[in-house]
């Protein structure tokens, strides 16, 4: 049994006063994709915001290789070895495809040791090294995201819509990258998602999330009709 890497339990948060997620429980382990899916103003990007720290829980807690990381700033999530990348963009439109890159590492040394790994993933973004981020086609752009969350090589990646936009060809680029993740660099991914083609092909587990809590969720394995899962997502 794989080692449990992430866990959240009993988690409830929101802004303000007004709750968005509701006694959220659930569990990430090591070399696992575990996909949340969910219509629009479901919880879905609140709930990776709160695990990375972005917003507050009211209650409950997460963890991370066992450690209570419930209440601490996102840049110690991310020293702790988790990378976040949202669904919107925030890279940084006037620096070079090189400069956003660099955020993804402490030092120069590690950049250019880590740099090579992605040339096999995106060898679209090695060319382009110079370019203004800005310039980038929106496909590209996710690219450039997806490559800066990977060169930190960390242990869990929250991310967010990634194939929101992108060409069906594009899709199944992302696809392939997340599981040789997962599959070659051991990489965890809590992946949030609307495209249930998508999330089923590449996830481990799925859960989905209504109105702020979790209604049903399972092996992505013993998943034998979509039927409901995509009842749950029709608009």
């Amino acid at each position: 049994m794989n080692q449990e890497l992430l866990s959240v339990e009993g988690l409830t948060s929101g802004y303000g006063t007004a709750a968005v997620l509701r006694n959220i429980s659930l569990s990430v382990s090591k070399g696992e994709i575990v996909v949340v899916l969910g219509k629009n103003g479901m919880g879905k990007s609140t709930l990776l915001k709160t695990i990375m720290g972005f917003v507050s829980p009211f209650s409950g807690t997460v963890s991370l290789d066992g450690d209570d990381v419930t209440n601490i700033r996102p840049h110690m999530m991310a020293r702790s070895g988790v990378a976040h990348t949202p669904q919107e963009h925030t890279l940084f439109p006037d620096l070079t495809v090189e400069e956003n890159l660099r955020l993804g590492v402490a030092s120069n040394r590690l950049f250019h040791e880590r740099l090579p790994s992605l040339e096999t993933l995106f060898p679209r973004m090695l060319e382009r090294l110079k370019q203004r981020a800005g310039t980038l086609s929106g496909g590209e752009q996710k690219m450039l995201l997806m490559s800066r969350g990977l060169i930190a090589q960390p242990k869990l990646m929250l991310i967010d819509e990634v194939s929101e936009g992108l060409q069906p060809a594009m899709v199944d680029r992302m696809g392939e990258v997340l599981i040789r993740a997962r599959d070659e660099l051991g990489i965890a991914v809590l992946l949030v998602e609307q495209n249930l083609d998508f999330a089923l092909s590449v996830a481990n587990r799925f859960m989905v999330l209504k109105l702020g809590e979790i209604v049903e969720q399972g092996d992505v394995e013993d998943v034998v009709s979509t039927q409901t899962l995509s009842n749950h997502l029709a608009v």
